[in-house]
């Protein structure tokens, strides 16, 4: 008897016979009646979208990790401050400042709200879900694998580019540092991208693998590095408030808003890039010594110090010297300095702290990343390679990989077009935990959490809707990098991660527990 006769016999005393058309589906025989139905592999694919990572099976592997828990609650309010306090003030400000006017103060504002309400739904997720993926393993928790990939593959586009982007600034002051200090330039040719008229940008590219070989050497290590660096800018912008402010001039705040509404919301969406990093923390799950208790400290914490201090540096560089006169300069607050001191020794200092502390957000950011592809990478859905742990118990395969793509990303693409791509990254997973957090409240009402986003659920619709002004602000070929961003993720997704996802060993071998018993 062949398999195919066994086949139909069996069919036959079920009551149910089935035959294929060389479609891919089949046609299955109920009651006389024909009834179409889809191939495995299409079934498969489908649920694949939905299904959920059960919570307790990502806390366990958090538990269980091969990192190194070793941050404290400073270490960790470091790591967010000193991934997001960088190039944002330091550069971008320049970028933001003609389109809003003096009513970039606003932008930040607004900006801060939407970080604010994202901030506390990410609170709540990492006190409850305290592993490396942050937004990532929160959706694939709530909302399935393939919103999971998204929200991953919009994390890789943040904190990725971001580094470039901020790498790129880096170079800008280490520039005017150098001219200050001992007269010197480097060359344009070698100072700036193909799309400025140069060759390639040599210090940011340089600054990034300098990142990823601390970042080799150990979380503590590094960790240790972030924290002198975070200091070290804060008493620069400081300095620069106390300087810039006996330099306010009221008549550089009119007009306040001569773009209207919309120069804020455009200003806010550009400037929203300053605030990407206070979940820095969220990724730091699996090497936090108490995730649960310290994490969400670390996030709401991180980005209180970091917005009062892009309030008062915008309030008082366009005080000093207006909005206008912010545009078109790589290192704007060096610029202010020098105008408003006569000196060359102020403009000299500022530009030293801003190296350092730019340098300290390439650190932290690109630290990010590379715990973000580890989580990826656990789950199957990017290559085994980015999880693995050398001796320092850190990925250090992964580190050098992302340090060499996100260096030749920094050579050979200006900053602007950086940034904009950076912040829908960023508001796409903003506004995915924010959903998260609703969907978790449904679906988990009694897991342990260490810390509640207030006022639910108005907390986190508003800090959907706030990600979702920001994003209609962007420009169109923002938008039209980012469509090409999330195909190229589809693509990845459907030819590699939906195949060796390890959701598909879990469910095989939970058939097979089930079919035993």
């Amino acid at each position: 008897m062949t398999r195919r006769t066994a086949k139909r016999l069996r069919a036959a005393a079920s009551g149910v016979r089935a035959g294929e058309d060389g479609s891919g589906s089949s046609t299955r025989f109920l009651g006389g009646t024909a009834v179409r139905v889809a191939s495995p592999l299409v079934s498969l694919t489908l649920q694949s979208l939905l299904r959920t990572k059960p919570v307790e099976r990502i806390t366990d592997e958090g538990a269980n990790t091969q990192l190194k828990r070793s941050l404290g609650l400073v270490p960790l309010i470091a790591l967010s401050v000193g991934a997001t306090l960088g190039t944002g003030i330091f550069v971008v400000l320049g970028e933001a400042a003609p389109q809003a006017g003096p009513a970039v103060v606003l932008s930040f504002v607004l900006a801060a709200l939407a970080a604010l309400f994202s901030a506390l739904s990410y609170a709540e997720l990492a006190g409850a879900v305290p592993v490396s993926g942050s937004a990532y393993s929160y959706s694939y928790a709530t909302m399935g694998e393939f919103v999971a990939w998204l929200c991953g593959w919009c994390l890789l586009l943040e904190y990725g580019v971001s580094v470039a982007a901020v790498a790129v600034g880096w170079g800008g002051y280490l520039n005017e540092f150098l001219h200050s200090a001992i007269g010197v330039r480097i060359p344009d040719a070698l100072a700036s991208s193909p799309a400025a008229g140069g060759i390639m940008d040599l210090p940011a590219a340089v600054v990034v693998l300098l990142a990823a070989l601390v970042l080799v050497g150990g979380a503590r290590e590094s960790a240790v590095v972030t924290t002198v660096t975070t200091v070290l800018k804060l008493l620069v912008l400081v300095f620069f408030v106390a300087v810039t402010v006996t330099a306010f001039n009221s008549e550089n705040m009119a007009p306040f808003a001569p773009a209207g509404i919309a120069g804020i919301t455009g200003g806010a969406s550009a400037v929203f890039f300053s605030f990407i990093g206070f979940d820095a923390a969220s990724t730091a799950g699996e090497e936090a010594r108490n995730p649960q208790r310290d994490l969400p400290r670390a996030i709401v914490i991180s980005l209180g110090i970091v917005t009062a201090m892009y309030v008062l540096v915008a309030l008082t560089a366009v005080g000093a010297v207006g909005a206008d006169a912010l545009g078109g300069q790589e290192a704007s607050l060096s610029a202010v300095m020098r105008d408003v001191t006569g000196a060359g020794w102020p403009s000299t200092v500022l530009a030293f702290g801003a190296v350092i502390a730019i340098a300290s957000v390439v650190l932290t950011v690109l630290y990010g990343q590379t715990r973000v592809l580890v989580s990826m990478s656990r789950d199957g859905l990017v290559p085994a390679m980015f999880a693995r742990v050398g001796k320092r118990r850190v990925p250090t395969a992964n580190t050098l990989v992302v340090g060499g793509v996100v260096a030749a990303l920094a050579a050979f693409v200006p900053l602007g077009q950086l940034a904009e791509a950076t912040s829908i990254g960023t508001l796409v997973a903003f506004a995915l935990v924010n959903i998260g957090v609703l969907v978790l409240r449904r679906t988990k009402p009694d897991l342990p959490r260490s810390f509640r986003a207030p006022l639910m659920p108005i907390t986190p619709i508003i800090g959907l809707g706030l990600c979702v002004l920001l994003v209609a602000g962007l420009k169109p070929q923002t938008w039209l990098a980012f469509a090409i961003w999330t195909v190229v993720g589809l693509g990845v997704y459907f030819l590699y991660g939906v195949h060796r996802s390890r959701l598909n060993d879990w469910q095989h071998g939970e058939r097979a527990q089930a079919g035993q018993s």
